[in-house]
């Protein structure tokens, strides 16, 4: 199945993961996906996120498992929010970048130094393409 938005795709299978109370979701895997899910499990969304090989599907064919993160019986996050998408990129410089919820939630920006979270974009002074907001 062609995706017009993968990231997109990805934030709302985890979603849908939450709200259906699963123990994993699985999806293909690409490099921006992967780094999206390192980002989420170092910021304590999700509890492990790995490539793995499926022969069964094709050879040499690779899926992203994630492994989603409940405390008690909620989960780590409640909404995610796609920020700039295919049709319309939003960009922002360091200083103007938002917050969410007060800082409760995170914002994640595609800058020259790949993707990094709100924090580290102001600590570094960067700006860049603010991907989606997760809280």
């Amino acid at each position: 199945m062609v995706v017009s938005d993968p990231i997109a795709d990805m934030l709302i299978r985890i979603k849908n993961g939450y709200l259906a109370k699963k123990k994993l979701v699985v999806l293909p895997t690409s490099k921006i996906k992967v780094k999206l899910a390192q980002i989420l499990v170092d910021q304590g969304f999700l509890k492990k996120a790995e490539v793995v090989k499926d022969e069964k599907i094709r050879k040499g064919f690779q899926q992203l498992r994630l492994e989603l993160k409940y405390k008690g019986n909620t989960p780590a996050f409640t909404n995610v929010k796609r920020i700039s998408k295919p049709g319309v990129r939003l960009y922002a410089k360091a200083d103007k970048i938002p917050f969410v919820r007060q800082g409760v939630g995170i914002t994640i920006i595609s800058s020259s130094k790949g993707l990094i979270t709100n924090q580290q974009a102001k600590k570094d002074n960067l700006g860049g393409e603010i991907i989606c907001q997760i809280w």
